[in-house]
Order: C-alpha cells, then sequence, then structure tokens
C-alpha cells in the first residue's frame, strides 16, 4: 500500500516563471505520486477557490450595504444630488477594486505583481483613453464650480433639456420630448453652458407685425395694457414682484436658498442638542461656525453688507425695430419669473391676436405694389 508520508516534498510554483520547474520536479516522480500530487494541488486550489467565492459574495454584500449608508447619510444630510450620485460611483468602484485585489490574494497570486501589471496597464489605457480621463476631470470640475445641478434646464453641446445625473464620466440630461441625452463632461466643462435655470427672472420677447396705417404710439400703449393686465409681467422693479409672490404663496426658494436654510436649521438643532452629539460632530460645527464668523466679519470691514446696488427698471417694454417691405414691426418686452416664461410668451401671442383687431389694428399679409406703364401713342 502506498503510504503519503514517504512521498518527496514538492515546492508548488508561486510565479508563472516557477512552472517549468514544477514540471520538471514532476517528471521525477512515479505515475502514483505524480497523480498525488496532482490531486493535492486540484483541493488545495479547490479549497481557495471556494473561499475566494464566498469572499466575492460576502464583499459584495458588505459593498452593497456600504453603498446604501453613504447615499442615505448624503440624502439625510441634503448634500447635492450631482454630489451625491458621483461620489456613490466613485465609491462602488474602489470598493470593487479592493475586493477583487483581495480575492486575487486569496488564489495565491502575488498582489505586488498584479498591482504592478495593474499600474502599467493604467497608464497604457490612460494613454489610449485620455478623453476618458478628461472627462473624469471634467467631472470633477462641475461639481466644484457647480455651473449647472440636478434639475437645471440646460443647453450645451447642441443640445437641451433637464439634468437628470452626473456621472463620474459624463452627464444625463431628458430633453422636452422626454429623451435621454448622455453628454461627455469634458467637453462640457470647457465648452459654453446655457443654464436657463439659474436665475428667477428672465426676459419674454415677442415681435408684432402691424399694418404702416398704424397709429404707432396708440398700438404702444395697448399692447402695454395687455401685457400690464397679466400678474405673471413684472410692473416695474424685479425685487416688488419677488415680495408680491412670497405674500401670495407662489415663490419658490432657489437651491442656493434652500441649502442655507437647512444650514440655518442644522445649526439651530445643533445648538439645543449638543450635548449628543459625538466629539468629531461638535468639533465640525465649532469649525463651520468659526469659519461663518470669519467671512462675516470680512464683509462687513469690506462694506459688502452695506451697499446698495440701484434697482433696475423691468417695465414693459415697445418699440420701433423694423420698416419692414409689407408692415411696422414691433419689438416687445416684458419680464416675468422664469417658471412663467413659455406660459407667458404662448398666451401673450394668443391675446396679441384676439385683442389687437377688436381695437382698430391690423395684421398685414405679404402686399407687392406693381406700376403699369401706359404704352406711348403712336402718331
Amino acid at each position: 500500500m502506498l503510504q503519503t508520508d514517504d512521498l518527496p516534498i514538492v515546492p508548488v510554483p508561486d510565479t508563472p516563471e516557477s512552472g517549468k520547474a514544477a514540471f520538471e520536479a514532476l517528471k521525477g516522480l512515479s505515475f502514483d505520486d505524480a497523480i498525488t500530487k496532482i490531486a493535492n494541488s486540484l483541493v488545495d486550489f479547490s479549497f481557495k477557490l471556494l473561499i475566494a467565492i464566498l469572499v466575492f459574495y460576502v464583499g459584495r454584500f458588505v459593498i452593497r450595504k456600504i453603498y446604501n449608508l453613504i447615499g442615505t447619510v448624503m440624502i439625510n444630510r441634503h448634500v447635492d444630488k450631482s454630489l451625491t450620485t458621483f461620489v456613490l460611483s466613485l465609491v462602488r468602484m474602489v470598493l470593487y477594486f479592493i475586493l477583487i485585489v483581495t480575492i486575487v490574494g486569496i488564489l495565491g497570486l502575488e498582489t505586488s505583481s498584479f498591482l504592478a501589471l495593474f499600474a502599467s496597464a493604467g497608464v497604457a489605457i490612460g494613454m489610449a483613453l485620455s478623453g476618458t480621463l478628461q472627462n473624469f476631470a471634467g467631472g470633477v470640475l462641475i461639481l466644484l464650480l457647480k455651473p449647472y445641478r440636478v434639475g437645471d434646464y440646460i443647453e450645451a453641446q447642441g443640445f437641451a433639456g433637464t439634468v437628470s445625473e452626473i456621472q463620474i464620466f459624463h452627464t444625463v440630461i431628458n430633453t422636452a420630448d422626454n429623451k435621454r441625452i448622455i453628454i461627455p463632461n469634458g467637453g462640457l466643462s470647457t465648452g459654453s453652458i446655457n443654464n436657463y435655470s439659474s436665475e428667477q427672472y428672465r426676459r419674454v420677447d415677442w415681435t408684432v407685425a402691424l399694418s404702416y396705417d398704424t397709429d404707432y404710439a396708440a398700438a404702444a400703449e395697448a399692447i402695454k395694457r395687455i401685457l400690464l393686465a397679466d400678474d405673471r409681467v413684472v410692473e416695474k422693479f424685479v425685487e416688488d414682484d419677488m415680495e408680491k409672490r412670497l405674500n401670495a404663496g407662489h415663490e419658490v426658494p432657489t437651491a442656493e436658498e434652500e441649502e442655507t436654510d437647512h444650514n440655518d436649521s442644522e445649526h439651530h438643532d445643533a445648538a439645543q442638542n449638543d450635548d449628543n452629539r459625538s466629539w468629531w460632530q461638535r468639533t465640525f460645527h465649532r469649525r463651520k461656525k468659526h469659519h461663518q464668523v470669519i467671512a462675516g466679519k470680512v464683509k462687513q470691514r469690506v462694506g459688502l453688507g452695506e451697499v446698495n446696488l440701484p434697482r433696475a427698471d423691468r417695465s414693459p417694454f415697445v418699440g420701433l425695430a423694423e420698416l419692414a417691405d409689407s408692415s411696422i414691426n414691433l419689438t416687445v418686452r416684458a419680464w416675468t419669473h422664469s417658471s412663467n416664461y413659455w406660459g407667458l410668451f404662448f398666451d401673450m401671442n394668443a391675446r396679441f391676436y384676439a385683442e389687437l383687431p377688436k381695437q382698430g389694428f391690423s395684421f398685414p399679409f405679404p402686399q407687392l405694389d406693381v406700376h403699369l406703364d401706359q404704352p406711348c401713342q403712336q402718331k
């Protein structure tokens, strides 16, 4: 009977370079010894593979829990949605990379060689995918500079829509007809962006064409009366319209105002429940409050708090823009809240069409005057 204790011990190769030496070592063994050695190696590898599979599923479960925990904390802290999606994507990639390195080490491969190989491959891939790295850097710049946020309506790279996601390498927008457009962050960070949601008030422009027999002054007054009859139009100053909307309960705070209100509520709660906070939370709160005090002193020193800028007149405007071939074209301008832009634009077009003819103003058709010369009478 074959005694396994008397078998010669052959070192198991740990690197691909020692594979030839292991084969030479097996050549010196008998058939039974070689089969036993191969069986032991297979059992050892199967055991490592089983552990690796177990670590993979456990690690994936832990990664999912960490991912959900970080997402919940950022949502409860009212962190900006753009930053939330970016951080969650980055955390998932880093955690899965750590899990892969751990599994490779369990299978018996040299992790240092693996990391060196990964670094070399990373350099080569980085050179080949320079545009992807540019998109990553663009995503970081977008989150730091915040030219737009999730929920803003923007126009960039030839597309216009509402921002739904800001990922590591790209930004996702939904168009007005619900098309999903994916734009690389590199072009967004270096190109021009038209953010329609950054300002609370916008100017609406119309062009009204009237016939040449129109009394311009009377037409301008009639158009202004139509505009001022609508509560959505700013009568004179934007600040007065803001106060009116606030009193009527229509004013929606901006993202900056919501963040400020949230910070104020956090400071109020922190003052009441400071004893219930951890040492780290109390220290962070004190540092944040200290920075706010310093910023207030700097603002007071430079006199920013005492500067009263003149209010701009945003009254409705009507001007004679062009003497066209068949009509006089009036430029009409009015200011309104951004949420009312398109509603006011289409409603005023309908009102101009319906009410101006009732007041004696007409819209001309294209006209062409033809003059016929009388032929000379022959003598």
